[in-house]
């Protein structure tokens, strides 16, 4: 895990360009960070992130995601120290959006993370929650959708030709800025989509698609078609597209604690409004579900107010995760013993999912994700933060561009 001052050495060049997998080898492995320890005044929490995602690098992870919402942590900051402390993942947001973070600022922050990683950088982008941009920070957020499109328009100009300007009555009002710190080649930008105009611009404009933990089947089934079927209309190559799923794999035997998790997660973020449909599976009524969730949070009386998650937390949380049936988050997990966790592995793949995100083993050494990952993986050799066999570690960069 690095030399003896806790720093790795010089990151090894990866290619960053994923086929969609034609097999449950060649699915790749992510680990999602969020800041919930850092907010229990643990001194300890910031460090033990960061060794989590300095042994999942050296088992063989292929991706770390750092989550970023308005209420928790520097993701680029978190991501500037992972590029120390760690040598082949992918390093990115999951995900950040233009309201936190000006477009001017996000190619910044992207470009310096692609310098100090050697090229690892990758930009995951999403619309938040607008009503606490709008109600409990003051940010306008105008049409998310037109910002988010108008943002990935800016940060490709800007790493292509170092100068970008918005468009006519656009969100940002850039004029022809110039900005001379770019990234080693232009990043992939990956848009978190749930709704119809957003999978629209995704399959037209970005290099993939992020799903939240716990997005249903059905939804793949019907999502990732469609998004391959804008990008071919665009004249886009469809299987270029990443397809990140967030569900975190869990192999054990006691899932009890784990399906609890996940119906708190689905009960915070899928009564959100329009994330309800992310959840929509045969033989439930997730509509009455949703509605039962959002009652018992109060959550549309907190986004009024511009409150966020943890308001949303002090609400009956209890009473929400009990209007989730249990079956429902058994059908939207991935997790139980290892044959049944790669069973639904090979159902997300063949749905087209490219990325899945890994619950971190009991004991986060480098070993014992070693072998976690050789286990979803079926004994497979793996090939950490990459589809091909990597370069020779004094070999330069494999820069393929990001989408135009």
């Amino acid at each position: 895990m690095g030399d003896e001052q806790g720093r790795a050495a010089v990151p090894v060049p990866v290619d960053r360009r994923f086929p969609i997998p034609d097999d449950l080898s060649s699915i790749r492995f992510c680990l999602d960070l969020s800041h919930h320890s850092w907010a229990q005044g643990d001194g300890a929490a910031a460090e033990r992130t960061l060794a989590t995602a300095e042994a999942a690098d050296a088992g063989g992870i292929d991706a770390i995601w750092v989550t970023e919402d308005p209420e928790g942590w520097d993701a680029f900051g978190l991501l500037g120290a992972l590029a120390a402390r760690t040598r082949r993942a992918l390093l990115g947001t999951g995900v950040t959006n233009p309201f936190l973070r000006h477009p001017n600022l996000l190619a910044a922050s992207v470009a310096t993370l692609d310098h100090l990683s050697g090229g690892r950088a990758v930009l995951g982008l999403g619309r938040g929650q607008p009503e606490w941009y709008r109600h409990g920070l003051g940010i306008e957020t105008g049409d998310p959708v037109s910002a988010l499109g108008e943002t990935i328009a800016l940060l490709r100009a800007w790493w292509v030709d170092g100068r970008a300007s918005s468009p006519p009555g656009g969100a940002f009002a850039v004029a022809a800025w110039e900005r001379q710190v770019g990234p080693l080649a232009p990043p992939p930008i990956l848009l978190a989509a749930a709704g119809p105009k957003a999978l629209e611009l995704a399959g037209r404009l970005a290099d993939g698609v992020v799903f939240n933990a716990y997005t249903a089947d059905a939804f793949l089934a019907e999502a990732i078609p469609s998004v391959r079927a804008e990008a071919a209309a665009a004249g886009r190559d469809p299987a270029s597209l990443w397809f990140v799923l967030r569900t975190p794999t869990t192999p054990t035997t006691d899932p009890a604690a784990t399906l609890s998790r996940a119906r708190a997660t689905i009960a915070l973020v899928n009564g959100l409004p329009g994330m309800g449909r992310l959840i929509r599976e045969p033989g439930f009524d997730t509509e009455a579900i949703v509605a039962a969730v959002r009652h018992r949070l109060g959550t549309d009386d907190h986004l009024a107010a511009g409150r966020g998650f943890p308001d949303l937390r002090r609400g009956d949380l209890a009473g929400a995760k009990a209007a989730i049936p249990e079956e429902l988050a058994v059908r939207l997990a991935i997790v139980g013993d290892l044959h049944h966790v790669r069973a639904r592995l090979a159902t997300v793949a063949a749905l087209g999912v490219t990325h899945v995100s890994v619950a971190t083993p009991e004991e986060a050494t480098a070993a014992a994700w070693r072998a976690l990952l050789d286990g979803l993986r079926g004994g497979q050799e793996s090939k950490p933060g990459g589809n091909v066999d990597r370069e020779p570690e004094d070999a330069a960069p494999t820069r393929p561009r990001s989408s135009s």
